[in-house]
């Protein structure tokens, strides 16, 4: 089994506040009411050398009659049967109360090792306060601080005794390919995830704004390995209502900037919104790989004619960059989910593409020659030669006598000539004249 903590407990005694300090990291969001972390969400550590993951879990709250409190307790009992070590968090300062009871029958039928962190020990006066949590019968109780970080270290070195020194399934996730499914609110961004791993990875219902926080999932078959990334969706800062929200956006910024590749959906019923353009604008200006992601097609009225229309008004409305795969799908009926992941490797190998410079140079200069830069002022610029630049994304450096005078219509068409020899469907490419 992997290296893997789950923290559990009932909700607002601090779960995400130690998820955070355990992976060095702010990618939970923390908020001082209960039943802000929904789904269970995934982090890296590492302790003495023993590298694990995290898993940050909502709530657990078996009582409460809420459309979301199901499908949390899932995700709790989902982590639990993944975790090697299960760290059952409580607040000192309210002591044992009915939910936690409830909380440690679940754990006594795990069988796994489980720690009791006794939380907001932030001072002395609160020490030897944790006592009566012995009464669960599930071994020792560590005193700690996940605010001010008192007491995590001596949490972690009884941590790691339970735990592998080399964790393979962590290491192999060094350098997988990074998928990002964005888009506005209810779109159906977790539920494309629970379609292509078959399972209810994520809590999915009819209210937007269901996911918070941006969750990883690993996704390994017909050949492919790679992280899937499900984000909150993105609306316009003017309807960004609470603070909660501002934090998954920005999160969800965030994840498009450290992705290779981002599945734009949209919503086939509604079409191309502002909103939408401004994500796609979002995701060209990072220079991330694209596919967008025509969701609920199931649920439009169509004959021979209506994708082909859709496609084309579509890319009308992405341009000047639109090549870009347009692919309509169905979280619903899975239809083309599979064709979906098939073309985002396309993408993310188009993205990773090296073209050597002798090739480069034998195919555009010669197109070069063919069509040289128009005349300036009287000023003829000549390119002499071609060359990819070493970045993350497409690049690349035409050398020439007067850079300056180099139009724009003449940059998109040296963009243009390059797509079409060397293939870049989905990428963003990044074309600059330099003095030679």
């Amino acid at each position: 089994m992997s290296n893997i903590i789950a923290i559990v407990g009932r909700p607002n005694v601090g779960k995400s506040t130690l998820f955070n300090r355990l992976t060095e990291s702010r990618d939970a969001i923390v908020k001082e009411i209960s039943g802000v972390t929904r789904d269970r969400i995934y982090g890296k550590g590492e302790w003495n050398g023993y590298k694990f993951s995290v898993i940050d879990t909502g709530g657990y709250a078996a009582t409460k009659e809420d459309v979301f409190e199901g499908e949390i307790r899932k995700q709790v009992e989902l982590a639990i049967d993944e975790a090697k070590v299960i760290l059952f968090m409580v607040d000192v300062m309210t002591g044992i109360v009915e939910m936690d009871l409830l909380v440690a029958e679940l754990l006594r039928k795990s069988k796994k090792k489980i720690l009791v962190v006794a939380n907001k020990v932030d001072t002395n006066d609160r020490i030897g306060m944790s006592a009566e949590f012995y009464s669960f019968g599930l071994g020792d109780v560590f005193d700690l601080s996940a605010a001010n970080g008192g007491g995590t270290g001596d949490l972690l070195d009884e941590v790691v005794t339970f735990l592998d020194k080399e964790d393979e399934a962590i290491l192999e996730q060094d350098g997988l390919p990074r998928i990002a499914i964005v888009g506005r609110p209810n779109v159906g961004k977790s539920s494309m995830i629970n379609a292509l791993t078959n399972s209810e990875r994520n809590i999915v219902t009819d209210i937007s704004g269901t996911t918070r926080d941006s969750i990883h999932t690993r996704y390994r078959s017909f050949g492919q390995d790679f992280l899937l990334i499900d984000t909150a969706g993105i609306r316009k800062k003017a309807k960004v209502t609470e603070d909660i929200e501002y934090y998954s956006v920005l999160r969800s910024v965030r994840t498009i900037e450290n992705s290779d590749v981002c599945f734009l959906m949209i919503d086939a019923a509604e079409g191309l919104q502002k909103q939408d353009l401004s994500i796609y604008y979002m995701i060209e200006k990072n220079s991330k790989g694209l596919i967008v992601l025509v969701n609920k097609w199931d649920l439009v009225e169509k004959d021979h004619t209506t994708m082909k229309a859709f496609e084309e008004n579509l890319r009308k409305q992405l341009a000047p960059f639109n090549d870009v795969p347009i692919i309509f799908t169905s979280t619903i009926t899975k239809q083309r989910i599979h064709k979906a992941i098939e073309t985002c490797m396309e993408v993310f190998a188009n993205r990773t593409k090296k073209i050597p410079t002798s090739k480069l140079n034998e195919v555009m200069l010669e197109i070069i020659q063919d069509n040289p830069p128009p005349a300036v002022k009287g000023k003829y610029v000549k390119i002499k030669f071609v060359q990819q630049l070493p970045t993350h994304a497409p690049a690349f450096a035409l050398f020439c006598n007067l850079p300056q005078y180099v139009t724009e219509s003449y940059s998109r068409f040296i963009e243009n000539r390059l797509r079409e020899n060397f293939n870049f469907t989905g990428v963003p490419i990044k074309i600059f004249f330099r003095k030679k």
